[in-house]
């Protein structure tokens, strides 16, 4: 079971289950925008700007925005490659292997049940706030839950909407596609405007800062300029920057309801990142110059810039216009649920139920219908300050994976007859072997077994030695210093990382090539497996110990239903039963 894998067939067996068809490139793109632009910029802008950078998150959103960028072109290619629904899970399931296909699709679910959850919460705050907390202290008074895991009160209000949003997805691609779209734009203009009415109130000595100017009271000062903090607080900020790019693989998730996967699920990730990217970089900058970081309000920096300036008109468009962006972020974390369920299940690995499609409205209704009342029970019960932290660890782990499966597919995806020729089924694995096949001149042209096999090896060991190198560095941060041991740790795994990284690129490609591609590979999976890992170092030991705890859940349901009900299973089961039966029809003949 570790080693079953799906084939990765780009074409779509016509099934009465099929999903509908009728996404188009503007569809993605809107749907793209709309899971990922929200809360990054109308919040973490001024957070990590107060909290880690000052004035240079601008910085940190570009980190962040290239780290986002690596995941992103090997999640097109994937796509490209596999234009099925289920986004990381698909992936997974074709590069890597069953079970942790399996595992990963089991943490998306969480992942994006979080998401959406804490987006309803906040979207309720957020129309709550403005009219003096009339739901927050009517619900503490009637029905306080004195639970110390659980939310001081419960939400209703996000319960409800949750529960509205995922009645308009059940009901059918087409109206919710079109609701998304209409959000989407208000919340482009939002931005918009957030950024033509700044440029009225921009001072460039915002950026620069003397640390003598700082008033005394002022506790997140720093030294002052463009680096109060330094260049470990840009990579710092980066760090929480990146969670506002989570949301753009949504798209991946669509390759059975796009009307041209392999060209358009590409093209919209690229897209979409681009515009994510200018809006970000945009809002962030204007933010900065418009107010001192000192000065920002972590939780609604432009609101608070708006009651200083007395623009109280902008104030509500603002509000209106971040209402907005919650809701396109709802839809774009609450759409791609049913959708993960929906190919586990046609695979065999979760229950049937969840494969079922809605003869009307050609959706996974009951998927649907399960995914959104699980989202609003976490929404309405649940404190989720603590469980925001597994949306970024789950994020990584799939990203990572991604990367992980366009190398192995690189460098073992070769059907060609000249490789089976060429291939004399002899392997043997030794140090002198990888080394020979890794630096001799010429570089080898023909994908065999052997080589596929060499190149597995040198991503398996890649990938250990990036975790002891990102681990050398989060623990000389947090000592504050690098010492001799962890200095030389983080420069002999920095050299091993550059030599399997050479290693690996000596290998024979595939000449099985989707449409779109990854370029310079395997440079750019490999710095986006580190720049990943690295990212999940930063998180806590108590979003280990529960990201542990739902993987194991999983595990069970895995070994207890799907290990027995796979469809991959059963089918190589069929096959090899088919062959027996063969075998002993021509021994009878020939007796």
């Amino acid at each position: 079971m570790l080693r079953r894998k799906k084939e990765s067939d780009l074409s779509i067996e016509p099934t009465k289950n099929q999903l509908s068809r009728v996404l188009g490139l503007v569809d993605l793109v809107s749907l793209g925008v709309g899971s990922t632009l929200g809360l990054g910029a109308y919040v973490l802008a001024g957070e990590v700007a107060f909290k880690h950078t000052g004035p240079a998150v601008v910085l940190s959103f570009v980190f962040a925005a290239v780290a986002s960028a690596l995941s992103g072109l090997c999640y097109a290619e994937f796509a490209s490659r596999v234009p099925k629904a289920g986004s990381a899970y698909a992936f997974s399931y074709v590069g890597i292997g069953e079970i942790v296909a399996f595992l990963i699709g089991w943490d998306l679910i969480l992942e994006y049940s979080i998401g959406c959850a804490s987006i309803a919460r906040a979207l309720s705050g957020h129309i709550d706030k403005p009219l003096g907390y009339p739901m927050r202290n009517y619900f503490r008074e009637t029905f306080p839950m004195n639970v110390d895991f659980l939310a001081p009160y419960p939400d209703l209000f996000s319960f409800t909407s949750i529960l509205l949003l995922t009645l308009l997805i059940a009901w059918g691609m087409r109206e919710s596609s079109l609701l998304n779209k209409v959000f989407t734009i208000v919340n482009l203009l939002t931005v918009s405007t957030v950024v033509i009415t700044g440029f009225f109130k921009i001072d460039f000595y915002n950026w620069n800062i003397p640390k003598a100017d700082i008033p005394p009271n002022i506790e997140h000062g720093g030294e002052g300029g463009f680096l109060p903090y330094g260049w470990s607080g840009v990579f710092v900020g980066a760090a929480t920057c990146f969670y506002g790019f989570v949301g753009f693989d949504a798209i991946a998730t669509t390759g059975e309801e796009a009307k041209r996967p392999t060209r358009d699920i590409p093209l919209a990730i690229v897209i979409s990142l681009s515009i994510i990217t200018l809006s970000y970089c945009s809002v962030a900058i204007i933010l900065t110059l418009m107010w001192p970081y000192y000065n920002q309000d972590p939780e609604t920096p432009f609101l608070h810039i708006y009651q200083q300036l007395g623009w109280h008109t902008l104030e509500w468009i603002v509000t209106i216009g971040a209402v907005f962006a919650l809701c396109t972020n709802m839809i774009g974390t609450l759409f791609p649920l049913p959708r993960i369920l929906y190919s586990m299940a046609s695979d065999g690995l979760l229950f049937h139920i969840f494969s079922k499609v809605d003869s009307k409205t050609k959706t996974p209704f009951w998927g649907t219908f399960i995914c959104g009342a699980f989202a609003a029970i976490l929404s309405s019960l649940f404190d989720l300050q603590q469980l925001m932290d597994m949306m970024s660890i789950g994020t990584l782990m799939a990203y990572s994976l991604v990367c992980i499966c366009v190398l192995i597919l690189r460098y073992t995806d070769d059907d060609s007859e000249e490789c089976k020729i060429r291939d004399n089924g002899k392997f043997r694995v030794s140090l002198m072997r990888l080394l020979s096949s890794s630096f001799n001149l010429p570089k080898s042209q023909i994908t065999t077994k052997n080589t596929g096999r060499t190149s597995v090896i040198i991503v398996m060991v890649y990938l250990v030695v990036s975790i002891c190198f990102c681990s050398s560095i989060s623990i000389a941060q947090k000592q504050g210093k690098f010492n001799t041991v962890t200095g030389t740790a983080c420069i002999f795994f920095g050299v091993c990382l550059l030599v399997l990284c050479y290693s690996l690129s000596r290998q024979p490609q595939s000449s099985n090539r989707p449409t779109f591609h990854v370029p310079c590979v395997p440079f750019v999976p490999c710095l986006s497996v580190v720049l990943n890992i690295y990212l999940m170092t930063q998180l806590d030991t108590p979003t280990w110990i529960r990201f542990t705890v739902w993987l194991f859940l999983g595990l069970l349901i895995y070994l207890f239903y799907g290990l027995r009900y796979s469809v991959e299973r059963l089918n190589q089961r069929r096959i090899v039963d088919e062959t027996y039966m063969k075998q002993i029809r021509y021994e009878i003949q020939v007796y």
